[in-house]
């Protein structure tokens, strides 16, 4: 296709609609405190709060895609822009936990309808030869945008209050909006028929899937509704894979999963984000409560993560043709399960470090092996299905950044307990904050030791097994991925002028 000449402006606008949702998740973890404190919130309604968001998003992305492909990918781009940005308004300017939780639903929605978007129209305005470097940037700006939103919410609350982290979405959102409108083109898929049974069960079966991830490790099957949420997510997605490969015009091709670029990628992924989710949850945790870390030191300590990530971003764009994905992959994935690896080595006195150089590590490989997986499995996609390609890639890394948190803070949590002495208080045998707390009220320096001692183990033992899952998405990706990409069977997208 014609190079558009306005596509390095393009991908300015789509590493902005991408950073603002990214950013947004992040700050929030630093503003859950004085908006607690602020709006009375109880523990469930903080839960709801952070939890409503990644409930609608996940349950929506498969549809989202679908949507942009039949009807518009800047159309739903710019929809998705406006409901983000009227939403995070009305968050902003929330004076109960009711109204914050609803907003945040709303967030999701805005968030399903972009994230797909983003990347299916990199995909159409790049060509293959420069379809690497601007991923490799769009990348790049999530990672940083992942790094720096602790940092950027401990400054707002500092000089503002808690609604400061979501006004600052309505300013990026608006812009956004214009620049798409200005320079953006539109682009579709060829019309096919609507597929609503399959729209129905996979936002039904993701929805229940991630409400049974995240409630599975606090309460066991022992509850009725995550038992019920259970039985929901499994039989959806077991009925939506039978439709979608019966009916005729399916909203997602299954058949992708048959190209080994596309299945390759597509596991090594969800194995890399299974050890990558539960990162942050556990890290934070050790740079707060272990090391003694503000919120805002434990933000800035990713910095090594986010420059390696950066430097190694724009390494693999300029060696992707030369060495292809497959190599990319798989060795930047053998330097994360390095890294993760000599974080299991931390211990509770060691200091900054060994943590900092495995963060670095951590974003040096992920640098080289995440681009490079999704440009594999991107490139595996037809252009006229980009939308619901891009939505399947979105969904893939979301569902293993959910279950990282919930396999990974389980295996931390059920190690602390057990590495604690019997003889210690109850409360103090449940988790590092509980511990700490207890050790404070009664003056007890050496049961604040032994909390500490305990975590880090636990921790070290969580990030092998993390380890061990991103050495097999290395040889997997080694393995079953192509030494070269397959010809494209893609049809050219349908362009239309932006101001049509």
């Amino acid at each position: 296709m014609d190079r558009h000449p306005r596509r390095w402006l393009i991908l300015v606008v789509l590493c902005l609609s991408t950073a603002v949702l990214v950013i947004d998740n992040m700050v929030l973890n630093v503003a859950i405190p004085p908006l607690a404190e602020d709006l009375g919130a109880s523990a469930q309604d903080i839960q709801w709060i952070m939890e409503s968001y990644m409930l609608v998003f996940a349950g929506l992305l498969l549809t989202a895609g679908g949507l942009s492909d039949r009807y518009g990918r800047r159309r739903v781009l710019i929809i998705g822009l406006a409901l983000f940005g009227l939403a995070s308004l009305a968050a902003t300017f929330a004076t109960d936990p009711g109204q914050l939780i609803l907003a945040r639903a709303v967030m999701g929605v805005g968030g399903a309808l972009i994230m797909p978007s983003t990347l299916s129209i990199l995909i159409t305005v790049f060509d293959e030869d420069e379809r690497r470097k601007a991923m490799a940037a769009w990348s790049a700006v999530a990672m940083t945008g992942l790094i720096g939103g602790p940092v950027l919410g401990g400054v707002l609350i500092a000089w503002f209050w808690w609604g400061a982290v979501f006004l600052i979405n309505v300013p990026i959102a608006i812009g956004a909006i214009v620049a798409a409108v200005v320079l953006m083109p539109e682009s579709k898929g060829p019309w096919s028929k609507p597929d609503p049974l399959g729209a129905i069960l996979s936002v039904a079966g993701m929805t229940a899937l991630v409400y049974t991830i995240i409630e599975l490790p606090v309460h066991g099957l022992g509850r009725v509704s995550t038992l019920v949420s259970l039985v929901v997510a499994v039989g959806s997605l077991a009925a939506f894979v039978i439709w979608e490969l019966r009916t005729p015009s399916p909203m997602v091709p299954l058949e992708l999963f048959k190209n080994r670029n596309f299945s390759g990628a597509s596991v090594s992924l969800t194995l890399v984000q299974i050890g990558n989710g539960g990162l942050l949850l556990v890290l934070t945790q050790y740079l707060q409560f272990v090391l003694g870390y503000t919120p805002t030191e434990a933000g800035l300590a990713f910095l090594p993560m986010a420059v390696a990530s950066l430097s190694c971003n724009a390494l693999g764009a300029a060696l992707g043709a030369r060495v292809g994905n497959r190599a990319l992959a798989a060795g930047g994935l053998v330097v994360v399960a390095g890294a993760f690896g000599l974080l299991a080595t931390v211990s509770a006195g060691d200091g900054f470090v060994v943590t900092g150089a495995a963060l670095f590590l951590l974003g040096a490989g992920g640098g080289l092996a995440v681009p490079a997986a999704i440009t594999a499995l991107m490139g595996a996609v037809p252009a006229e299905r980009a939308g619901v390609g891009s939505a399947l890639n979105d969904t893939i890394q979301q569902m293993g950044a959910a279950l990282g948190v919930a396999i990974l803070g389980s295996i931390v949590a059920a190690g602390f307990t057990g590495a604690m002495p019997g003889s210690a208080p109850e409360q103090a045998r449940r988790s590092l904050p509980d511990a700490l707390g207890v050790a404070a009220g009664n003056g007890d320096a050496g049961l604040a030791q032994v909390a500490r001692d305990a975590f880090t183990g636990a921790m070290s033992t969580g990030f092998l097994i993390s380890a061990a899952g991103v050495l097999i998405a290395a040889a997997l990706a080694f393995t079953v991925m192509r030494r070269r990409p397959a010809p494209a069977a893609a049809e050219e997208p349908a362009l239309v002028p932006a101001g049509h």
